[in-house]
Protein backbone atom coordinates (compact mmCIF):
# COMPACT_ATOMS: atom_id res chain seq x y z
CA UNK A 1 0.00 0.00 0.00
CA UNK A 2 1.52 3.34 -1.06
CA UNK A 3 1.92 6.27 1.31
CA UNK A 4 -0.66 8.30 -0.66
CA UNK A 5 -3.26 5.55 -0.34
CA UNK A 6 -2.59 5.23 3.39
CA UNK A 7 -2.98 8.97 3.91
CA UNK A 8 -6.22 8.94 1.91
CA UNK A 9 -7.57 6.13 4.11
CA UNK A 10 -6.53 8.00 7.26
CA UNK A 11 -8.28 11.17 6.06
CA UNK A 12 -11.50 9.31 5.24
CA UNK A 13 -11.59 7.81 8.73
CA UNK A 14 -10.91 11.21 10.32
CA UNK A 15 -13.64 12.91 8.30
CA UNK A 16 -16.17 10.22 9.25
CA UNK A 17 -15.27 10.51 12.94
CA UNK A 18 -15.45 14.31 12.81
CA UNK A 19 -19.00 14.10 11.46
CA UNK A 20 -19.95 11.56 14.13
CA UNK A 21 -18.48 13.80 16.85
CA UNK A 22 -20.47 16.78 15.59
CA UNK A 23 -23.71 14.77 15.48
CA UNK A 24 -23.51 13.07 18.87
CA UNK A 25 -21.61 14.23 21.91
CA UNK A 26 -22.37 14.91 25.56
CA UNK A 27 -21.59 17.78 27.86
CA UNK A 28 -21.41 16.27 31.37
CA UNK A 29 -22.07 19.69 32.91
CA UNK A 30 -25.46 19.75 31.19
CA UNK A 31 -26.35 16.10 30.57
CA UNK A 32 -25.74 14.79 34.09
CA UNK A 33 -27.89 15.79 37.03
CA UNK A 34 -25.15 16.19 39.61
CA UNK A 35 -27.65 17.22 42.29
CA UNK A 36 -29.76 14.07 42.03
CA UNK A 37 -29.61 12.04 45.26
CA UNK A 38 -27.61 8.83 45.33
CA UNK A 39 -29.82 5.75 45.73
CA UNK A 40 -29.40 4.04 49.08
CA UNK A 41 -28.48 0.37 48.77
CA UNK A 42 -27.42 0.59 45.11
CA UNK A 43 -23.90 -0.56 44.29
CA UNK A 44 -21.24 1.45 42.50
CA UNK A 45 -19.53 -1.64 41.13
CA UNK A 46 -20.81 -5.20 40.61
CA UNK A 47 -19.64 -7.31 43.54
CA UNK A 48 -17.81 -9.82 41.34
CA UNK A 49 -15.72 -6.95 39.90
CA UNK A 50 -14.38 -5.86 43.28
CA UNK A 51 -10.67 -6.48 43.73
CA UNK A 52 -11.31 -8.43 46.94
CA UNK A 53 -14.30 -10.49 45.80
CA UNK A 54 -13.91 -14.12 46.91
CA UNK A 55 -11.07 -13.45 49.34
CA UNK A 56 -11.03 -13.92 53.13
CA UNK A 57 -11.00 -10.14 53.52
CA UNK A 58 -14.19 -9.93 51.44
CA UNK A 59 -15.94 -12.47 53.62
CA UNK A 60 -15.21 -10.33 56.66
CA UNK A 61 -16.97 -7.28 55.21
CA UNK A 62 -20.60 -6.45 55.91
CA UNK A 63 -22.95 -5.78 52.93
CA UNK A 64 -22.67 -2.05 53.64
CA UNK A 65 -18.88 -2.22 53.70
CA UNK A 66 -18.87 -4.06 50.39
CA UNK A 67 -20.88 -1.25 48.80
CA UNK A 68 -18.55 1.31 50.39
CA UNK A 69 -15.48 -0.51 49.06
CA UNK A 70 -17.00 -0.61 45.58
CA UNK A 71 -17.60 3.14 45.76
CA UNK A 72 -13.96 3.82 46.57
CA UNK A 73 -12.73 1.33 43.97
CA UNK A 74 -14.79 2.95 41.20
CA UNK A 75 -13.59 6.38 42.34
CA UNK A 76 -10.02 5.11 42.11
CA UNK A 77 -10.65 3.78 38.61
CA UNK A 78 -12.22 7.13 37.63
CA UNK A 79 -9.37 9.25 39.00
CA UNK A 80 -6.80 6.94 37.44
CA UNK A 81 -8.83 7.42 34.27
CA UNK A 82 -8.02 11.14 34.55
CA UNK A 83 -4.32 10.26 34.74
CA UNK A 84 -4.63 8.02 31.68
CA UNK A 85 -6.47 10.71 29.75
CA UNK A 86 -4.02 13.48 30.61
CA UNK A 87 -1.19 11.28 29.33
CA UNK A 88 -3.24 10.45 26.24
CA UNK A 89 -3.86 14.15 25.56
CA UNK A 90 -0.14 14.90 25.87
CA UNK A 91 0.66 12.22 23.30
CA UNK A 92 -2.06 13.41 20.91
CA UNK A 93 -0.89 17.01 21.23
CA UNK A 94 2.58 15.83 20.20
CA UNK A 95 1.00 14.30 17.10
CA UNK A 96 -0.88 17.54 16.33
CA UNK A 97 2.29 19.60 16.87
CA UNK A 98 3.99 17.68 14.05
CA UNK A 99 0.94 17.45 11.76
CA UNK A 100 -0.62 19.70 9.17
CA UNK A 101 -3.51 21.31 11.10
CA UNK A 102 -5.61 21.56 7.93
CA UNK A 103 -5.86 17.77 7.69
CA UNK A 104 -8.78 15.78 9.01
CA UNK A 105 -6.28 13.72 11.02
CA UNK A 106 -5.07 16.72 13.03
CA UNK A 107 -8.55 18.11 13.45
CA UNK A 108 -9.95 14.83 14.72
CA UNK A 109 -7.01 14.50 17.14
CA UNK A 110 -7.96 17.93 18.52
CA UNK A 111 -11.60 16.86 18.73
CA UNK A 112 -10.59 13.78 20.70
CA UNK A 113 -8.55 15.94 23.07
CA UNK A 114 -11.65 18.08 23.65
CA UNK A 115 -13.65 14.93 24.42
CA UNK A 116 -11.03 13.80 26.91
CA UNK A 117 -11.05 17.17 28.66
CA UNK A 118 -14.78 16.74 29.28
CA UNK A 119 -14.32 13.13 30.41
CA UNK A 120 -11.61 14.10 32.89
CA UNK A 121 -13.84 16.81 34.34
CA UNK A 122 -16.68 14.30 34.55
CA UNK A 123 -14.58 11.75 36.43
CA UNK A 124 -13.33 14.42 38.82
CA UNK A 125 -16.87 15.64 39.54
CA UNK A 126 -18.01 12.08 40.11
CA UNK A 127 -15.34 11.42 42.72
CA UNK A 128 -16.23 14.66 44.46
CA UNK A 129 -19.97 13.94 44.28
CA UNK A 130 -19.71 10.54 45.98
CA UNK A 131 -17.40 11.88 48.67
CA UNK A 132 -14.19 10.10 47.71
CA UNK A 133 -10.70 11.60 47.63
CA UNK A 134 -8.64 11.98 44.50
CA UNK A 135 -6.90 8.62 44.46
CA UNK A 136 -5.15 8.50 41.11
CA UNK A 137 -1.95 6.44 40.81
CA UNK A 138 0.54 5.94 43.61
CA UNK A 139 3.11 8.74 43.66
CA UNK A 140 6.05 6.85 42.12
CA UNK A 141 3.89 5.62 39.24
CA UNK A 142 2.63 9.14 38.59
CA UNK A 143 6.22 10.36 38.38
CA UNK A 144 7.10 7.48 36.05
CA UNK A 145 4.20 8.42 33.79
CA UNK A 146 5.99 11.63 32.81
CA UNK A 147 8.36 9.52 30.72
CA UNK A 148 5.61 8.17 28.50
CA UNK A 149 5.30 11.28 26.37
CA UNK A 150 9.05 11.08 25.71
CA UNK A 151 9.30 7.34 25.07
CA UNK A 152 6.05 6.63 23.24
CA UNK A 153 5.42 7.10 19.54
CA UNK A 154 3.94 5.11 16.69
CA UNK A 155 2.04 1.85 17.31
CA UNK A 156 2.98 1.58 21.00
CA UNK A 157 1.64 5.08 21.62
CA UNK A 158 -1.73 4.33 20.07
CA UNK A 159 -1.66 0.84 21.57
CA UNK A 160 -1.26 2.40 25.03
CA UNK A 161 -4.34 4.51 24.36
CA UNK A 162 -6.25 1.39 23.33
CA UNK A 163 -5.29 -0.66 26.39
CA UNK A 164 -6.39 2.09 28.78
CA UNK A 165 -9.58 2.93 26.90
CA UNK A 166 -10.75 -0.58 26.08
CA UNK A 167 -10.20 -1.96 29.58
CA UNK A 168 -12.43 0.81 30.96
CA UNK A 169 -14.85 0.41 28.06
CA UNK A 170 -15.54 -3.25 28.71
CA UNK A 171 -16.05 -2.70 32.41
CA UNK A 172 -18.39 0.21 31.71
CA UNK A 173 -20.43 -1.60 29.06
CA UNK A 174 -21.15 -4.33 31.58
CA UNK A 175 -22.41 -1.81 34.13
CA UNK A 176 -24.21 0.87 32.16
CA UNK A 177 -27.48 -1.06 31.85
CA UNK A 178 -27.28 -2.89 35.19
CA UNK A 179 -30.29 -1.81 37.30
CA UNK A 180 -28.43 -2.67 40.52
CA UNK A 181 -25.80 0.02 39.82
CA UNK A 182 -26.18 3.65 40.91
CA UNK A 183 -27.91 5.73 38.16
CA UNK A 184 -25.11 8.30 38.31
CA UNK A 185 -22.49 5.63 37.60
CA UNK A 186 -24.59 4.20 34.76
CA UNK A 187 -24.96 7.61 33.08
CA UNK A 188 -21.25 8.36 33.32
CA UNK A 189 -20.49 4.95 31.84
CA UNK A 190 -22.96 5.50 29.01
CA UNK A 191 -21.39 8.83 28.04
CA UNK A 192 -17.87 7.46 28.17
CA UNK A 193 -18.70 4.33 26.16
CA UNK A 194 -20.43 6.26 23.36
CA UNK A 195 -17.65 8.79 22.87
CA UNK A 196 -14.75 6.38 23.38
CA UNK A 197 -16.05 4.18 20.55
CA UNK A 198 -14.80 6.85 18.13
CA UNK A 199 -11.46 7.13 19.89
CA UNK A 200 -10.98 3.37 19.71
CA UNK A 201 -11.68 3.31 15.96
CA UNK A 202 -9.14 6.09 15.41
CA UNK A 203 -6.42 4.42 17.51
CA UNK A 204 -6.96 0.93 16.08
CA UNK A 205 -6.45 2.21 12.54
CA UNK A 206 -3.29 4.07 13.55
CA UNK A 207 -1.90 0.92 15.21
CA UNK A 208 -2.64 -1.24 12.17
CA UNK A 209 -1.19 1.36 9.82
CA UNK A 210 1.97 1.75 11.89
CA UNK A 211 2.61 -1.99 12.25
CA UNK A 212 2.46 -2.86 8.54
CA UNK A 213 6.14 -2.25 7.81
CA UNK A 214 7.75 -2.70 11.23
CA UNK A 215 10.60 -5.17 11.50
CA UNK A 216 13.58 -6.00 13.69
CA UNK A 217 14.68 -3.83 16.64
CA UNK A 218 12.01 -1.19 16.06
CA UNK A 219 9.23 -3.76 16.26
CA UNK A 220 10.81 -5.24 19.41
CA UNK A 221 10.93 -1.79 21.01
CA UNK A 222 7.25 -1.17 20.25
CA UNK A 223 6.32 -4.59 21.68
CA UNK A 224 8.34 -3.99 24.84
CA UNK A 225 7.10 -0.47 25.51
CA UNK A 226 3.43 -1.35 25.07
CA UNK A 227 3.74 -4.35 27.38
CA UNK A 228 5.36 -2.24 30.12
CA UNK A 229 2.66 0.44 29.80
CA UNK A 230 -0.12 -2.18 29.86
CA UNK A 231 1.34 -3.68 33.04
CA UNK A 232 1.37 -0.26 34.72
CA UNK A 233 -2.21 0.41 33.62
CA UNK A 234 -3.60 -2.78 35.12
CA UNK A 235 -1.62 -2.38 38.33
CA UNK A 236 -2.70 1.23 38.81
CA UNK A 237 -6.48 0.85 38.41
CA UNK A 238 -7.15 0.57 42.13
CA UNK A 239 -5.01 2.60 44.51
CA UNK A 240 -4.17 0.64 47.72
CA UNK A 241 -5.51 3.53 49.82
CA UNK A 242 -9.11 2.51 48.95
CA UNK A 243 -8.98 -0.36 51.43
CA UNK A 244 -8.57 1.97 54.40
CA UNK A 245 -12.14 3.17 53.75
CA UNK A 246 -13.42 -0.18 55.08
CA UNK A 247 -10.83 -0.70 57.80
CA UNK A 248 -8.36 -2.82 55.83
CA UNK A 249 -4.65 -2.01 55.86
CA UNK A 250 -3.77 -0.81 52.32
CA UNK A 251 -0.81 -3.20 52.04
CA UNK A 252 -2.98 -6.17 53.08
CA UNK A 253 -5.74 -5.22 50.66
CA UNK A 254 -3.36 -4.71 47.76
CA UNK A 255 -1.61 -8.02 48.40
CA UNK A 256 -4.93 -9.85 48.53
CA UNK A 257 -6.10 -8.17 45.31
CA UNK A 258 -2.97 -8.94 43.29
CA UNK A 259 -3.17 -12.60 44.29
CA UNK A 260 -6.95 -12.84 43.87
CA UNK A 261 -7.85 -15.14 40.94
CA UNK A 262 -11.24 -13.41 40.57
CA UNK A 263 -9.61 -9.99 40.14
CA UNK A 264 -7.06 -11.43 37.73
CA UNK A 265 -9.93 -12.87 35.71
CA UNK A 266 -11.65 -9.48 35.70
CA UNK A 267 -8.52 -7.90 34.24
CA UNK A 268 -8.28 -10.63 31.62
CA UNK A 269 -11.98 -10.19 30.77
CA UNK A 270 -11.64 -6.41 30.46
CA UNK A 271 -8.68 -6.75 28.10
CA UNK A 272 -9.97 -9.68 26.07
CA UNK A 273 -11.05 -7.75 22.98
CA UNK A 274 -8.05 -5.45 22.76
CA UNK A 275 -5.56 -8.27 23.36
CA UNK A 276 -6.94 -10.18 20.40
CA UNK A 277 -6.41 -7.15 18.18
CA UNK A 278 -2.93 -6.34 19.47
CA UNK A 279 -1.86 -9.97 19.03
CA UNK A 280 -3.22 -10.01 15.49
CA UNK A 281 -1.23 -6.93 14.42
CA UNK A 282 1.98 -8.24 16.02
CA UNK A 283 2.35 -6.06 19.12
CA UNK A 284 2.11 -8.96 21.58
CA UNK A 285 5.35 -10.89 21.66
CA UNK A 286 9.11 -10.56 21.75
CA UNK A 287 10.68 -8.80 24.74
CA UNK A 288 7.28 -7.69 26.05
CA UNK A 289 6.05 -11.15 27.01
CA UNK A 290 7.19 -11.14 30.67
CA UNK A 291 5.36 -7.85 31.21
CA UNK A 292 2.22 -9.10 29.46
CA UNK A 293 2.14 -12.15 31.72
CA UNK A 294 2.46 -10.02 34.85
CA UNK A 295 -0.29 -7.70 33.64
CA UNK A 296 -2.96 -10.46 33.93
CA UNK A 297 -4.19 -9.49 30.44
CA UNK A 298 -3.11 -12.74 28.81
CA UNK A 299 -5.30 -15.79 28.88
CA UNK A 300 -3.86 -19.29 28.79
CA UNK A 301 -1.29 -19.56 26.00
Amino acid sequence: MTRAVRESSREKTAERLLKSSANKFYDPEVDIDWDAPLVEGKRYLPEHRSTLYGTKLWEQLTPEQRIELGKHEIASIATNGIWFEVLLMQMLLKEVYNADPTTGFAQYALTEIADECRHSTMFARFSERVGCPHYGPVSWRKRLGKLLNVLAYGPAMYGSILVAEEILDRLQREQMNDPDIQPLVRMINRIHVLEEARHVTFAREEVARGMRDLRGPEKAYQQWLLAVVAHEITRSLVNPRVYAAVGIRPADGYRAAVNNPYWRETIRYCGERIMGFLDEVGLVGGPGMPWWRRSFLLGAR
